[in-house]
């Protein structure tokens, strides 16, 4: 029998020595980063078809583009559903006035609720969405939520207007993976078929990705390192999380089609303080979305909310560390874009005070 992989954030930091500039400097010695990439196997899966109902047992039925969505799965305990994904944006098909439609797309980090309702360009205020929002919870029989999670920057004021009038905690996020996962789907099975799709039309509002800003004092960490983990490992601590309590936040990796071999190493970023517990719960309040090796700057960027980008560590630009930090950009993009986040007391601990599973996708298409 084959032993179980070791959990192993101490691990393999091989490879060479680079030095650390700014706030990071680690004063007691040099980090290391690994620049190994292992082979994946990783696979990708559409959610399930787009349908005006849910589709069952490899049903499939004919789409009507035009059709909305209003659906809660029989199984599920509508009380359990407490937080909501919701994206309220035009989208690239005109009406009979050639006015571009919006559209409503709420679900749950489960898809076990799923609504979708257009409306014209000149009702789009937060009355219209408070007032859906009433309507969803009606027609469902479902609870208003407690938290309703965004990823539109330009939308805030709308969608957290709506939310304080119904007593919702409005969470601008970019961690609405499932709902930018549909969003795809809806995009090539339901938009484009639409009599009114208008091909080309760019995204009314796109997604910011603004210049990195200096990370706030009490975000620092001490000392920092790229590492890997086989993914029987990353569940491992996934799965830790709540029974040793400890700060992260993970994915269901099932429902959002990512297949992972349990020997494939996920690249990750562990990072080190003497004050590992309260660094853990700032971060957990920040919405920790995707860690990125900017190599014309030589610099780790850490994204967090809706449209935040910091520094979070710099290191010396030279041939070597440029090499390493693009073999961990290469070692995400082979996961699909899986890597993780790990704040410990000590880089050769065996535990995680926090541990954030992350998934950096692409921006949907509308």
């Amino acid at each position: 029998m084959q032993e179980k992989p070791s959990k192993t954030l101490e691990l393999k930091n091989i490879g060479n020595q680079i030095e650390l500039t700014g706030k990071y400097r680690d004063d007691t010695g040099p980090l290391h980063c690994s620049p190994s990439v292992s082979e994946s196997s990783v696979f990708s899966t559409p959610l399930q078809p787009e349908t005006g109902k849910p589709i069952f047992d490899g049903e499939e039925e004919e789409n009507d583009p035009t059709s909305e969505l209003s659906y809660l799965d029989p199984e599920t305990n509508p009380e359990s559903i407490t937080e909501w994904e919701v994206d309220f944006c035009s989208r690239p098909i005109l009406d009979i006035r050639g006015k571009k439609i919006w559209e409503l797309v709420v679900c749950d980090d489960s898809l076990s609720l799923q609504y979708t309702k257009y409306f014209p360009n000149n009702v789009i205020n937060s009355v219209t969405l408070k007032n859906a929002i009433i309507s969803i919870c009606d027609e469902l029989g479902v609870p208003l939520p407690e938290k309703i999670r965004f990823f539109r920057s330009q939308m805030q004021t709308i969608i957290t207007r709506a939310c304080s009038e119904l007593g919702i905690k409005p969470i601008p996020s970019k961690r609405c993976l499932s709902l930018v996962l549909w969003l795809e789907e809806r995009y090539e099975t339901v938009y484009t078929r639409h009599p009114g799709f208008q091909k080309g039309s760019k995204p009314l509002l796109s997604l910011d990705n603004p210049f990195p800003v200096e990370l706030p004092e009490n975000l620092y960490g001490e000392k920092w390192a790229f590492v890997q983990l086989p993914f029987s490992a990353v569940q491992e601590e996934v799965s830790s999380l709540e029974t040793r309590f400890a700060f992260g936040a993970s994915l269901d990796l099932d429902l959002l089609g990512i297949e992972v071999d349990d020997k494939t190493l996920i690249p990750g970023l562990a990072v080190a303080s003497s004050r590992a517990k309260p660094l853990a719960a700032w971060m957990n309040g920040l919405e920790v979305c995707s860690i990125e090796a900017d190599t014309s700057r030589a610099c780790i960027v850490l994204s967090v909310g809706i449209s935040t980008r910091y520094i979070y560590a710099t290191y010396k630009k030279t041939p070597v560390t440029t090499s390493e930090a693009e073999a961990w950009e290469a070692a995400k993009k082979a996961c699909g874009g899986l890597h993780f986040l790990a704040i410990q007391d000590d880089l050769d601990s065996d535990d995680c005070v926090g541990f954030w599973l992350l998934l950096d996708l692409p921006p949907p298409p509308v």
